[in-house]
């Protein structure tokens, strides 16, 4: 019982609070692993590399912003390679346990896209260090810490939606402390930062966001804890984007039904509080699965509902008379739903098929003038991207590997040029040692 109730389960604690990825469920590595290495490189085809392009907010000299003034995507076609070269280890001790894992490559254009702002060369790198120090049998310390300096947005984070023009850096570290108080019951305290950084040609997207968390942990029984959470969020905006403050008041249950499957979800409300705007209570959902169906088929899957504060500064098309104009608004009041959905199967021992699906729908309400002319307050902006993709992974040997993958994006958005297809198709070949 004693590891049932403090096993890193107890870390997901913090699911959700960091924005990381949504598919994590934090299963402590029961053994060490030597440094594994990999390098690889990716051909991909893009028919649309720059579907929505950078947007001029400068005021004319009355103070309007122009239509023409909005420059749409271009349905530009690229071609890219993408070198790689990745490690990870994980290290165990009866007191500490490492798990490291870094990727850094670069993406490369044969073409520099048309989009304004666009380049041929774009960096690209991820590294995780997760680091869990027992004291002893009742206490714990633990810390997640990542960093991401990526072009693509990528759903399965609960950050960016929108398709920026260059690389944007997100990095966040959750740091924990346990306790076990007794056979059935546990806190988890803790604290986290992160931050989202964009280029100086994207305005108004830069958060940094502090936040403090206190779970309460109960055994039921062997396979079930019940959690009780606060959690209270500070997030600094930038530019035109205002600060705001989130609290969190959240029930849950982690259960595992059997070896293979295992639910995390939480329920309760959020409370938005934006400087300058107005409040706003929202339900909170968040959960993730992961089962082994069989030794062949792997599904896992993610939900969130609730309030954000990305990509909240938009521009609006006023259809004025006798011209239309842009003004700019920010959206205090962004309801948000993530749901995504991955598989992955292994038709042989060198053939495995795997797929995933994600859907964000958005809306957008209690809208404030901060750039432009048009009416003071704005509201009831829908938006929804479809995100599907699906591919086959290939083993030559006990080394090399290759794969070839197709995925399709979909947005449909009332802000103007933020809907837009795309179809991408990437064959790859790496090697693991």
């Amino acid at each position: 019982m004693k590891r049932s109730l403090f096993s890193t389960l107890a870390v997901a604690s913090s699911l959700g609070a960091a924005h990381a990825n949504l598919y994590y469920i934090p299963d402590e590595a029961q053994e060490s692993l030597p440094l594994k290495w990999s390098v690889g490189i990716n051909v991909i085809w893009d028919d649309n590399v720059n579907p929505t392009a950078p947007l001029f907010v400068d005021a004319n000299a009355n103070g309007t912003l122009d239509a023409g003034e909005l420059l749409g995507g271009s349905d530009d076609e690229a071609l890219s390679i993408n070198p790689f070269i990745g490690l990870s280890f994980v290290s165990i001790t009866p007191q500490t346990t490492w798990d490291v894992y870094a990727r850094l490559g670069a993406i490369y254009y044969f073409d520099e896209p048309e989009g304004l702002g666009s380049e041929d060369l774009y960096g690209q790198a991820r590294v995780g260090v997760n680091f869990t120090h027992r004291f002893s049998e009742r206490l714990r310390f633990s810390s997640r810490n990542f960093i991401a300096y990526e072009l693509e947005p990528d759903y399965a984070y609960g950050f960016s939606t929108a398709r920026q023009t260059g690389e944007y850096l997100y990095w966040s570290t959750d740091n924990s402390v346990g306790y076990r108080w007794s056979e059935r019951f546990a806190t988890y305290t803790g604290f986290v930062l992160s931050g989202l950084n964009y280029g100086d040609d994207v305005s108004s997207q830069d958060r940094f966001t502090w936040s403090v968390y206190n779970q309460f942990r109960y055994q039921l029984t062997p396979q079930t804890v019940l959690t009780a959470d606060y959690r209270y969020a500070q997030t600094d905006g930038d530019d035109l984007a205002s600060d705001y403050e989130d609290h969190y008041l959240l029930g849950g249950v982690e259960h595992r039904f059997s070896p293979n499957t295992i639910l995390i979800a939480r329920v309760g409300a959020q409370f938005h509080e934006v400087d300058g705007g107005g409040d706003a209570t929202s339900p909170y959902i968040e959960a993730t699965m992961r089962s082994q169906i069989n030794e062949a088929f792997t599904v896992r899957g993610f939900l969130r509902y609730g309030i954000e504060g990305y990509d909240t500064v938009r521009s609006v098309l006023i259809p004025a008379v006798p011209t239309p104009n842009i003004a700019v608004y920010e959206f205090g009041d962004r309801d948000t739903l993530r749901l995504g959905v991955a598989g992955e199967y292994t038709v042989s021992q060198m053939l495995t098929v795997f797929g995933g699906l994600d859907y964000i729908p958005a809306t957008f309400d209690d809208g404030r003038l901060v750039a432009g002319t048009g009416p003071v307050a704005s509201g009831g902006f829908d938006e929804d991207i479809w995100n599907a993709y699906i591919g086959l992974s290939v083993k030559f040997t006990e080394m090399l590997y290759g794969t070839v993958s197709y995925n399709y994006t979909d947005s449909e958005s009332d802000f103007p040029d933020q809907s837009y297809n795309r179809n991408r198709v990437s064959v790859g070949l790496r090697a693991e040692f």
